[in-house]
Parts: C-alpha cells; sequence; structure tokens
C-alpha cells in the first residue's frame, strides 16, 4: 500500500499515535502549479500532516489547515505565499494548494510571514457546529507549529515528524492520553517521548512502518500497531460540487459572468480542471434548484 496512515497505540494507554506513508498521486497533486523548491517542500509537509491530523477524527466532516496572507503585516520585503491549503475528509482523501509567485522561497516562517494559519474542522453534519483555531506561526517548521498547537489550544502534548523527499512524504505522530484514565503514568509517557525523539528523517522516509515502530519503542514493550488505512491523495472536485458551487454564488452573478464570458467557467484551485457551462446548462442549474423534490409513492 503505497499511500497508507497506520495508526498505533500502548497498552498501557498512555498515548497513541500513526505513521502515514505517502506517493501515489502526490506529483500529480502538486505538479499544477510552478512551486518553488521551498514551497513544494512544505506544501509536501501540509500534505502529510493532514491525515495525521484526522487520524482520530470520530465524525464524518472535513478538517482544512489554511493560510491567507495579510499583505498590512507584512515585514518581510519581497513576495511569498499568498494562500496555502490542505484538506483531508473522514474517507482520507487528501489535497493540497498553495498560491505564490514561481519565485517565492525561505523557510517555514518566510514563506507564511504576513499571515494567519488557521485549523478549521467542519462536520459534514450541519447539526454540528464548525470550530476554527489558530496556528501559531512560530518554530523552525511545520511540525514545530502544530506541536505548539496541540499543546496550547488542546492541551495534548503532541509529537510530530514530517518529511518530503520528492514525491515521496511521511509523517509520524505521538500524542499523550489522558493519565488519570491511562494504566500507565506521566514517566511513561515522558519514556515514550524520548524514544520517539530518536527517529530520523531517513527513517520515517524508507523503514517500513512496522519495523520502524518495534525500533523506536524497543524499550518500551507493548506499542500495538493497528490496521493501515489507504489514503488517496487526489483532487476530489467533481461537477456535482462546482454546480452546488455556481448555485450558492447565485443567478445574477453567474448571468452576469455568462453576459461577459459567454459561458460560466470555474477552475478548481487544487488541480486546475475546467468545468464549463453554456448559458443553457446555467439556466437548468437554477431551474433545477428551485425545483420541489418529487414525492415518492409507496
Amino acid at each position: 500500500m503505497n499511500n497508507s496512515l497506520t495508526p498505533f497505540g500502548f497498552v498501557h494507554q498512555v498515548a497513541h499515535g500513526a505513521v502515514v506513508r505517502l506517493h501515489d498521486g502526490v506529483g500529480e497533486l502538486l505538479g499544477h502549479r510552478p512551486y518553488s523548491d521551498d514551497l513544494r517542500r512544505l506544501l509536501g509537509e501540509v500534505t502529510a500532516a493532514m491525515p495525521l491530523l484526522a487520524t482520530h477524527l470520530g465524525f464524518e466532516g472535513r478538517i482544512n489547515l489554511q493560510f491567507q496572507s495579510l499583505e498590512a503585516t507584512r515585514t518581510i520585503p519581497g513576495a511569498r505565499t499568498q494562500l496555502m491549503v490542505g484538506q483531508v475528509d473522514h474517507h482520507l482523501r487528501v489535497r493540497a494548494m498553495a498560491k505564490a509567485p514561481p519565485e517565492a522561497g525561505g523557510s517555514f516562517r518566510e514563506l507564511l510571514e504576513g499571515g494567519v494559519l488557521a485549523l478549521m474542522v467542519e462536520p459534514a453534519d450541519s447539526r454540528r457546529a464548525a470550530h476554527q483555531a489558530l496556528v501559531l506561526i512560530q518554530g523552525e517548521r511545520l511540525q514545530d507549529a502544530l506541536e505548539t498547537y496541540f499543546r496550547q489550544s488542546e492541551q495534548l502534548p503532541t509529537l510530530i515528524r514530517l518529511a518530503a523527499r520528492g514525491d515521496t512524504l511521511a509523517g509520524f505522530m505521538l500524542q499523550r492520553l489522558p493519565i488519570e484514565s491511562a494504566a500507565g503514568t506521566q514517566a511513561d509517557w515522558e519514556h515514550l517521548l524520548i524514544l520517539a525523539q530518536t527517529l530520523t528523517e531517513a527513517e520515517l522516509l524508507e523503514t517500513p512502518v512496522e519495523r520502524l515502530l518495534a525500533r523506536l519503542f524497543a524499550d518500551s514493550p507493548g506499542v500495538i500497531a493497528q490496521s493501515s488505512r489507504a489514503v488517496q491523495v487526489s483532487c476530489n472536485c467533481d461537477r456535482a460540487g462546482i454546480s452546488r458551487l455556481l448555485i450558492a454564488l447565485g443567478k445574477d452573478e453567474v448571468d452576469a459572468l455568462i453576459a461577459e464570458q459567454g459561458q460560466a467557467s470555474v477552475t478548481c484551485e487544487f488541480c486546475s480542471r475546467h468545468y464549463r457551462y453554456t448559458p443553457e446548462q446555467a439556466m437548468e442549474l437554477f431551474v433545477a434548484a428551485d425545483r420541489p423534490p418529487s414525492a415518492t409513492r409507496h
């Protein structure tokens, strides 16, 4: 399985975690825009982080990690990232994109300087409230910022490691569970943390998961690897979703677009796929949206 997420836990229940490995679809997803090497590496780390963030998502929905530039707050001269988005849903379908000039480069903090990074949880059930929290742009890498988020916003001590080498991406997460409900102790957690900190980037990218966990936690018996789940790295846009977007935009807005261009054309920001609607097709969208659902008799 080239794209997989492998959760793991421990018999003393003081922590859980996951290892993610991604390759299939990475080149296609990240090849639609002329990213600099630095930005492509960061976007690869974002892509690897998303399944880790969704490991314990207990409901149907989507998680977004989104950066938005705020030009008025920039202090570093030169062009940097304007927009960056990573998304994962409960099916572990992952996609990511960024908008930046081809020459935009630099460290994690330089690429995201002068903007806001936010983590958003969007339940599919509209009766459940969405949740959004800021992720501070600090530390040397994205993994540092995410660790700070979990520690400060979620009160969950967490170790995260991310790696990107070409089209091969990997991620590792170890997260403490509530000690009061565990069979182990705080000392057990601190021991696991010391062991996990010996993980190297080469191991994360190359070593088979079961061997990796056995090596890391050889001095802490009781690590339990769970069944791996498949991860799909690709854009999940489709014509039905774009149609809903146009309906949400409103008939007046779509009519104005058709009057200007002769058609309604939408390009997916993630995969650059084009969706075109003739005036007749656009009209049918709004007619269908206004049409009451048909009753079914039994």
